[in-house]
């Protein structure tokens, strides 16, 4: 998978994951790829970090990241949602509906949910993914 730094219309950033990149022009053509914040399917690629570093850079973190186990993996994961989304605990349905019906400001969240808020956020369409979080070795 290869990640791309997208931006829509309204000039909102987000990531996508792709196979290759006729695989985002060809989910792009079908409309298949909206902005997570205001839902625009008009979104390009963007210069990200990684896509100007130098060749030399990018085939040695390629190598380094062959050899990473799943659970690195994972583990990797859930420190970049450490740094970047803000753990609202148990209130996640709340903030989430909050944030979906223009109360509070968008942002990233992360949290808890019961499996019956789970079925209110899908009832009002707010989008949201569950990731497992496993015990992690310190």
């Amino acid at each position: 998978m290869i990640i791309y730094d997208l931006k829509c219309e309204k000039g909102h950033k987000f990531e996508g994951w792709f196979s290759d990149r006729l695989a985002f022009e060809d989910q792009k053509s079908k409309k298949l790829i909206a902005c997570p914040i205001c839902e625009s399917f008009e979104v390009e690629m963007v210069p990200s970090s990684v896509a100007i570093m130098g060749k030399n850079i990018r085939e040695s973190k390629k190598e380094n990241l062959k050899n990473i186990s799943p659970m690195k993996a994972l583990q990797v994961f859930h420190e970049y949602l450490d740094k970047n989304f803000d753990d609202v605990g148990s209130r996640f349905a709340d903030v989430a509906l909050k944030m979906h019906r223009g109360e509070e400001d968008k942002k990233n969240i992360k949290g808890t949910t019961t499996r019956d808020e789970e079925e209110i956020l899908k009832k009002e369409g707010v989008q949201f993914i569950k990731v497992p979080m496993p015990e992690l070795d310190s």
